[in-house]
């Protein structure tokens, strides 16, 4: 979360003497940055999970596992070669069920209705920021409530929505590490 608290100090202090359009672009990387950290922060829960009890593992997928396994072993289970991706609060909520059982801290966690607004948010203002295409607008527009918006960061750089925004998932992820049983 350190990285998370990095961003919100760079766009506190860093951006007060900025014009208009730059305080826009910051916010758009901003954004990015922060849909990169949530990611980590969940693929770090997902490896730790299975890390931690592979019971889970096994139990979604049909397949017995050793009660040990590498942290190296367990990335590679879940990226496959690949890189870890979810689209909005249900893709990452299906993500999770394919690692770990419906009734898992990491499914509950994120179920949770206080926690739907600002995954979707987050994955629709990352998509428009990176992006820019009908679709993402579209999508940002449904996320936010808007009729019309600018930019992600036009958007989220007014009323404190960015700070709002990384608090909740500040929030969230402090929920799942107290609920860690390691």
């Amino acid at each position: 979360m350190s990285k998370i608290d990095e961003l919100d100090s760079f766009l506190s202090t860093s951006i007060s003497s900025m014009s208009d359009e730059h305080k826009s672009w910051s916010h758009d990387y901003a954004i990015i940055r922060l849909y990169r950290e949530f990611e980590k922060i969940m693929l770090a829960g997902i490896i730790g999970a299975i890390n931690n009890n592979t019971e889970t593992i096994s139990e979604v997928a049909g397949i017995k596992f050793p009660k040990h396994l590498t942290d190296e072993v367990c990335e590679y289970l879940v990226l496959s070669g690949g890189y870890f991706d979810f689209k909005g609060r249900d893709g990452l909520i299906r993500n999770l069920k394919r690692y770990v059982p419906d009734t898992h801290y990491l499914v509950t966690v994120v179920r949770k209705p206080i926690y739907k607004a600002p995954l979707e948010k987050l994955c629709a203002l990352r998509n428009y920021a990176a992006h820019e295409s009908r679709q993402s607008k579209r999508a940002v527009l449904s996320a936010t409530g808007q009729e019309k918006i600018g930019s992600a960061g036009s958007w989220l750089k007014v009323q404190g929505r960015f700070p709002d925004l990384s608090s909740k998932l500040k929030e969230l992820a402090q929920e799942i590490h107290n609920e860690a049983p390691y």
